[in-house]
């Protein structure tokens, strides 16, 4: 794996930490937060770093129906991989194809699996039950606009307004930070 900020390293290590002491033998973690927090790559060093065979990771940004999807797709992964695997039952997801701008293929989720599920607006109060662990990750809101920015290389800059009012809306609606066992914070 690629060399990640110290910040990144900490917070990765924060959660592995919390994941260790759930009762779980299968736990469902969150991470959310706004933009160019480091959610993605807090992710991917977790799932490195994961005790025992790595979980599934899903990307809030493979479920998103578009640019104007934030709040779908909280409630899609509710609805169809949270609410099925809290039965002991497979759940799914499904991909959106943002080139076809279309849905695409599901995926299942073992009931017997764990899972790291990250991106903006996954932590509603209703996930947030279905859930192990649930992590909120912020930042300075400078430092998070330049770094989605460069990690987009221009892809995000046209959305940048309408998906940041989106999150403010996620967030002034559903809490999520009250409903995080852990609270970071991406500092370079």
């Amino acid at each position: 794996m690629a060399e990640v900020p110290e910040h990144v390293a900490q917070n990765a290590q924060a959660i592995v930490e919390a994941v260790r002491r759930l009762p779980e033998q299968h736990p469902i973690v969150l991470i959310d937060g706004p933009s160019g927090a480091g959610k993605s790559t807090t992710a991917d060093a977790v799932v490195a770093a994961w005790p025992g065979s790595p979980p599934t990771l899903v990307r809030m940004d493979d479920v998103y129906p578009g640019w104007s999807g934030l709040e779908a797709a909280g409630e899609h992964i509710g609805r169809h991989l949270l609410d099925p695997l809290s039965r002991v039952e497979t759940g799914w997801w499904q991909r959106w194809d943002w080139f076809a701008n279309q849905h695409a293929e599901w995926h299942d989720v073992a009931p017997d699996t764990s899972l790291v599920i990250e991106g903006c607006g996954v932590l509603t109060r209703r996930n947030a039950h279905l859930s192990h662990l649930r992590v909120w990750i912020d930042g300075n809101p400078a430092d998070r606009k330049r770094r989605a920015l460069e990690r987009d290389r221009g892809g995000f800059d046209a959305h940048w307004e309408d998906w940041t009012a989106q999150m403010g809306t996620f967030i002034e609606r559903e809490r999520p930070r009250s409903s995080a066992d852990l609270v970071l914070w991406a500092d370079e």
